[in-house]
């Protein structure tokens, strides 16, 4: 059965196609909830419009799918609140 620490390692090997980094990183995750062999996921994009929205979230149904015991994965996509970048991403993307 697939842990909550799994389906992080999981987050961390989907970069956002623009910026190439992960969306764990990037703090673009807001929530994990695992009930037996379905998650539900709640996460956000860099931005509203962001053109690789549709991708990154059947990247993650695809990716977390297949971990052992998970049969089902919802992807619930927020924007409140908006993402902010940590201190951490804004120097990575010069933003300091």
């Amino acid at each position: 059965m697939a842990t909550r620490d799994d389906i992080v390692e999981v987050l961390k090997t989907i970069e956002d196609p623009e910026l190439f980094i992960d969306i764990w990183f990037l703090g673009l995750i807001y929530s994990i909830d695992i009930e037996g062999e379905r998650v539900a996921i709640e996460m956000t994009f860099t931005s509203p419009m962001c053109p690789a929205g549709p991708y990154l979230v059947e990247e993650v149904q695809s990716k977390v799918k297949q971990l052992e015991g998970i049969k089902a994965v919802e992807v619930k996509v927020t924007f409140n609140p908006p993402w902010q970048p940590s201190e951490e991403v804004k120097g990575m993307l010069g933003m300091l």
